[in-house]
């Protein structure tokens, strides 16, 4: 775990473009108070960051964290002249051995905002893009196994499988009939080779990028997506203090279910079946919802920001 303690490294240019949505309200839902603890667990080009460190004072803390070495980079040199603030290049599923090193039990919230930022969409090299031809990549940490893996090794049967589910792709049994005869002649190097493959397995009427929702699924699969959001949720919630606030902006439905989802199940007083007269789970309600309807981007938001329309807003508060 890399840590850039009181953001004293070196200079570096690096272009990191990523206009945070629902700014205005995230910081509202944070309820910040200018002493406190927060953490931006995703702080990618870290406008969420930059907008938190404004409101606290020199006893407030601010840690935030990321997977891509490249926005904890930019980050810190951003983030240089606050002396409260402390940048780690880790995941959220680190929060607890983060704070544990800073000598941090709780804080006062925390903030999430998920999914593949604009920097990583934009920048070829990284590979996310079916707009872009690159090496096929996709890794948020440039680490481990990447998108070229899964694409020419990756079993027919399961790769059909990870399209479905990650990608809610109805045609994914012949996308991966089509990947897998291809790669028998060649291996597929390239975004625009995979993009191809797919255009040619879906039908031509089909609204949207042909490509959209494959590229959506290797990439949630290289990099653990849901898997960690759930692990990183659990220990957030764990992490706050009676009435602190989590805050989790979403991009779409299978995100958006598991933060749904937790809540729901944080805010429920009881846990038995509804046709039991008497309560027997001893469940105890750990957190209240705040926004009962989720929080989406204003028509004025979406018109300068296409990328903000998917985005959706849930909040909650811990009680105990």
């Amino acid at each position: 775990m890399k840590f850039f303690r009181n953001l004293r490294i070196w200079n570096f240019a690096l272009k990191f473009n990523h206009k945070t949505v629902l700014i205005n309200e995230t910081i509202e839902a944070l309820n910040i108070s200018r002493s406190g603890t927060y953490v931006d667990a995703t702080v990618g080009g870290g406008g969420l960051s930059c907008e938190i460190i404004k409101k606290l004072d020199d006893s407030g803390i601010l840690v935030a964290t990321d997977v891509d070495p490249d926005a904890v980079l930019f980050c810190s040199k951003k983030l240089k002249d606050y002396k409260n603030v402390f940048v780690f290049n880790s995941s959220f599923v680190n929060l607890d051995k983060i704070l544990k090193t800073l000598n941090i039990e709780l804080v006062d919230g925390i903030v999430m905002d998920l999914g593949v930022s604009s920097y990583q969409i934009d920048c070829p090299s990284r590979g996310f893009s079916y707009i872009h031809d690159a090496p096929l990549d996709m890794r948020m940490s440039k680490n481990g196994r990447s998108a070229y893996d899964i694409v020419n090794f990756l079993e027919e049967d399961k790769l059909s499988d990870l399209i479905y589910k990650y990608g809610e792709e109805r045609f994914s049994k012949r996308i991966s009939r089509s990947i897998c005869l291809y790669r028998k002649k060649k291996t597929i190097n390239t975004t625009f080779e995979l993009s191809e493959i797919i255009k040619s397995a879906v039908p031509i009427y089909r609204k949207g990028h042909h490509a959209k929702r494959t590229f959506q699924a290797i990439r949630i699969e290289i990099n653990s997506e849901l898997e960690n959001l759930k692990k990183a949720l659990d220990i957030s919630i764990n992490l706050l203090k009676c009435g602190g606030r989590l805050v989790v902006i979403s991009f779409h439905s299978l995100e958006d279910r598991i933060v749904k989802s937790k809540m729901k199940y944080w805010n429920k007083q009881c846990d038995c079946h509804r046709t039991f007269d008497i309560c027997s789970c001893n469940k105890v309600q750990k957190a209240k919802i705040i926004n009962k309807k989720i929080i989406t981007a204003s028509d004025k938001e979406i018109s300068e920001n296409p990328r903000s329309k998917s985005a959706k807003l849930r909040v909650c508060e811990k009680l105990i």
